[in-house]
């Protein structure tokens, strides 16, 4: 299995988003790249610790190659929106692909350069190393599978590309 952290707006949808797609095995939302230690969903909110709500995706690489969930994950951003994602805003919200492995880094340059070919404005999405990484409260884990009704920034039909999504490359 390999894994990737991503960032991108609140981490309810996103981890949803991913669960759908083949190849990914596990997912868990969580907090990462900020300055405390163990913290939790009322300190990240108030945007004072640096942490970007993030979802850890475990894969497999047998069936689903990291440049098509970075592929996949550009699709489910506004790339350009700094700090903002849906109705959404705060540092915590930020758009962020952070990595474990640098031998993944050419593959997300790769993606990332080719997103940037379609917008003017500079992509905002931060490319960093994992720093740090704390799970969230259970309460936030498959939140989407426990409350189907709860809020999301992402619309519905994009729950159900994901789930037609099949990386040809595999």
């Amino acid at each position: 299995m390999k894994e990737i952290y991503l960032a991108g707006g609140c981490f309810w949808g996103t981890e949803h988003y991913f669960k759908q797609i083949e190849g990914v095995t596990e997912t868990e939302v969580g907090f990462a790249n900020g300055q405390t230690a163990n913290p939790t969903y009322k300190e990240v909110y108030t945007d004072t610790t640096g942490y970007v709500e993030t979802v850890h995706i475990k894969y497999n690489p047998e069936v689903v190659g990291l440049e098509f969930l970075i592929q996949m994950f550009f699709k489910a951003v506004d790339p350009t929106s700094l700090n903002k994602q849906g109705h959404d805003e705060g540092t915590r919200y930020r758009t962020g692909i952070y990595y474990t492995d640098p031998e993944d880094l050419p593959i997300i340059d790769k993606v990332y350069a080719e997103e940037q070919k379609n917008y003017q404005q500079p992509l905002v999405v931060e490319k960093l190393p994992l720093v740090n990484f704390y799970t969230a409260e259970e309460y936030h884990q498959d939140y989407l599978d426990k409350n189907p009704d709860g809020y999301c920034h992402l619309p519905l039909s994009l729950f159900e590309f994901a789930r037609k999504a099949k990386d040809k490359k595999k």
